[in-house]
């Protein structure tokens, strides 16, 4: 493996537990283990007063209650000040009628975003990209999506994305591209020969052996 294509030391694995962080937010000291039991958005953005971040966490602060209802929290971070955060909630609720109940981590010495590889030199050395993690109630990483530096998230996609994690999680099943709730889920490949011939045979929705659907 060349060093450009080196895996970071802080990056994070998925279904492994999710590096563990005590930091100072806009709502106090907040760790990790605060959020046990719940599901958790860990989002990050590269500064504060910049036109694209405000304009997701307007969004996000708008899908709260939805994120809510999914027993999901969020957390947002970037590295800068506990005081330019602050700062930044006022303006975007001054300017833009927007309330911004969600803490923000500020990560001026960068621990929590190294720990979870949101610092990626390729794009800047000093300010974490937007990385976004989705971590379960036993503190597992269920998923990361980075975008650059110069495009915006869908927060949309991101409650889809809780809502078929924890439907695979509760079920025991696989979602199809763009899966909604109500949509067909994908159940678990067979194993072994046997188990293919049965699975012809089990009245599910069944295209080929390999793949086949059903409604929970």
């Amino acid at each position: 493996m060349t060093e450009a294509t080196q895996i970071p030391a802080g990056l994070p694995r998925m279904n492994e537990p999710a590096p563990d962080f005590t930091a100072l937010t806009t709502h106090g000291m907040k760790s990790l283990a605060d959020y046990k039991g719940k599901w958790l958005i860990l989002f990050s953005h590269p500064a504060d007063f910049t036109p694209v971040c405000t304009t997701e966490f307007t969004a996000f602060a708008r899908r709260a209650d939805d994120f809510a209802a999914l027993n999901t929290e969020l957390l947002g971070l970037s590295i800068d000040s506990h005081y330019a955060h602050i700062a930044w909630v006022r303006s975007i609720k001054e300017s833009f009628g927007v309330d911004i109940k969600f803490p923000i981590i500020a990560d001026l010495d960068m621990k929590v975003a190294q720990a979870y590889g949101m610092i990626q030199p390729g794009a800047s050395d000093t300010q974490a990209v937007r990385a976004t993690f989705v971590i379960d109630p036993e503190g597992k990483l269920r998923a990361m999506v980075y975008y650059p530096m110069t495009n915006g998230r869908s927060v949309d996609e991101f409650l889809r994305l809780v809502k078929a994690l924890q439907t695979s999680v509760e079920h025991k099943v696989s979602t199809p591209e763009n899966w909604h709730p109500g949509e067909a889920v994908i159940v678990p490949t067979p194993q072994t020969t046997e188990a293919a011939d049965a699975r012809m045979t089990e009245g599910l929705d069944t295209v080929d052996w390999y793949f086949t659907t059903k409604m929970l």
